[in-house]
């Protein structure tokens, strides 16, 4: 994987073969951070990523300028990855190691962006839990956005709060806002 803009821009990552995670397509990630960068100045925002795996998408944003980011896994392996990671190019990234359900439930801080990159093997009851318990809990900043990656195959346009897909190639992006 590497980082495809930003102060670390080109800079390749290789994540243990051992762990268990998918990292985002860099195809399906420029798409992505594409859209973002034209809502908003990455230097002015929070950003929470949800089941972030070899922590691909932290290292985007904290390239871009991003100072407040919190991955968060349930997977020792992936969180100690991020860890020495963030520390070696000097990001600042935060980590927690929990379930993601259980994180969202007793956090009380707000993001601008959450980011959730779950099992694409998920059912749909597991995805809708995400953006309930996010704003049930009230965790997105009034201008914020939730953004699910699931597989093209997954249909979340009749959950709340639902706004728009982008597909590219196999992988999509849900996202989700305050009305």
């Amino acid at each position: 994987m590497r980082i495809i803009s930003g102060l670390y821009k080109g800079r390749r990552i290789t994540a243990p073969k051992k762990l268990p995670v998918r990292p985002t397509t860099d195809m399906a990630k420029e798409a992505l951070f594409n859209i973002l960068n034209n809502r908003y100045y990455f230097n002015d925002i929070s950003v929470l990523d949800l089941f972030s795996g070899t922590g691909n998408i932290c290292y985007e944003f904290a390239s871009r300028g991003t100072e407040q980011i919190l991955a968060v896994d349930d997977n020792y392996g992936c969180i100690k990855f991020v860890n020495q990671t963030a520390e070696s190019f000097e990001m600042p990234i935060n980590t927690v190691k929990s379930d993601v359900y259980k994180f969202l439930e007793q956090t009380k801080k707000k993001y601008t962006i959450i980011f959730a990159d779950p099992p694409y093997d998920f059912d749909l009851d597991a995805f809708s839990k995400i953006p309930e318990l996010v704003f049930k809990n009230e965790l997105l900043e009034d201008e914020g956005l939730l953004i699910v990656e699931h597989s093209k195959h997954t249909d979340l346009s009749g959950l709340e709060h639902y706004s728009q897909s982008k597909n590219y190639g196999g992988n999509a992006f849900s996202f989700f806002e305050k009305y």
